[in-house]
């Protein structure tokens, strides 16, 4: 089972999107990530030292291109995972010339939708 840490975003500012697209290292993440992936996985498929990653994970996440999702284990040992959570970002520049952007995003999936709902239900009760 995976619980999604997505749900309601706030949107983030330009700023923090360009500042984690800029990062060398977090470009790099964004290569390596086509499947969900731990810091560890992420870390070494990249080949970045894991304290380096775990401050990239959390600035990717912070501009909301990365949801970080936690796997759930009967064992107890729950374990996060990173996934992509854009296709695009679209930079315009603004009727009073200011930067506009618009981060496109993948559809969600059923289960997804479905985790969402779930979500809105339990918070009503």
């Amino acid at each position: 089972m995976v619980r999604n840490s997505f749900a309601d975003p706030k949107p983030p500012g330009v700023d923090t999107v360009l500042k984690a697209l800029y990062d060398e290292d977090c470009r790099t993440i964004v290569r390596h990530l086509e499947e969900p992936m731990t810091a560890s996985e992420i870390s070494e498929r990249c080949d970045i030292p894991l304290s380096t990653t775990y401050r990239k994970l959390e600035a990717l996440t912070e501009a909301t291109l990365l949801e970080e999702l936690t796997e759930i284990r009967s064992d107890g040992r729950h374990t996060a995972r990173y996934r992509l959570r854009f296709e695009e970002v679209l930079l315009t520049l603004a009727e009073e010339r200011e930067l506009d952007m618009a981060i496109v995003r993948p559809s969600r999936t059923t289960d997804e939708r479905l985790a969402d709902l779930w979500s809105e239900v339990r918070k009503g009760v």
